[in-house]
């Protein structure tokens, strides 16, 4: 393994990252206030508790599912779809380096600055409610898979996309409408029960659940499954990573 390589990467896009470093941590701050605001204040004065755990304390667990979801996803694609647009792809891919290494450095960053974003929103929101985690080394363990899964998934986006516009595309039209479909904000079981047996299909239901458990020890679905659902979805993203590599899809051409 060349960590050398992997270090070089990873310091490059984190180099990015503390270059905005103001601009990168305002706007989670204020995002999560704002959410607070709208969801905490005029909705959750209205909604006593839901299971037993007040609402404003409910909805974080998915207000940062859905910043880290998102974060991971556009820091991967831009990270790899911007040496693809200036042509410096090629000097990665002519280097004695392999496949892994590649993924590993600019996933690596990827799902690093998703946890630092993950982690501001949790501090911010404790300023609001009162949070106690059941769980930490759980909800840690969920954090870092869910930031490496979907910087995975970026990754594959970016290589995908052929102009900027593409790469807003999935986390705009698809992963933020099924978090928001996915139980972030409300749980399933409130759901009429046809409605909770379409939702088990979304897979972003067992990713949210699962965290969620790590901080109030309730879940929608069981903690196996959603173990199972975010080991499937990164081993996916992976073999899909490999055969990229292995035909050279829309990086050598």
């Amino acid at each position: 393994m060349n960590w050398t390589a992997i270090l070089a990467i990873y310091k490059f896009e984190m180099s990015r990252f503390f270059r905005t470093l103001l601009q990168s941590f305002i706007s989670p701050v204020i995002s999560t206030s704002l959410y607070f605001v709208v969801f905490g204040a005029a909705i959750g004065s209205r909604i006593d508790q839901v299971e037993g755990v007040s609402y404003g304390a409910f909805i974080v667990p998915g207000l940062i599912m859905l910043a880290v979801m998102t974060q991971s996803i556009t820091n991967a694609s831009f990270g790899i779809y911007f040496p693809k647009f200036i042509g410096t792809i090629y000097e990665v891919l002519s280097a004695p380096i392999s496949f892994l290494e590649v993924v590993m450095g600019y996933v690596g960053a990827a799902a690093t600055k998703a946890l630092f974003i993950g982690a501001v929103i949790l501090f911010t929101s404790s300023l609001f409610v009162e949070l106690e985690i059941q769980h930490p080394i759980a909800m840690v363990g969920f954090m870092v898979l869910t930031c490496l899964s979907f910087a995975l998934l970026g990754f594959i986006i970016g290589i995908w996309a052929k102009n900027f516009e593409q790469l807003q595309l999935v986390p705009l039209l698809i992963v933020t409408p099924l978090v928001f479909l996915g139980g972030s904000f409300y749980s399933i079981s409130m759901l009429p029960p046809v409605w909770q047996t379409i939702t088990l299909f979304n897979p972003v239901v067992y990713l949210i659940s699962g965290f969620r458990w790590a901080f109030f020890g309730m879940a929608d679905v069981p903690i196996g499954l959603s173990l199972l659902a975010i080991g499937g979805f990164t081993a996916l993203c992976l073999v899909v990573i490999w055969w990229i590599f292995k035909t050279g899809w829309r990086i050598r051409s």
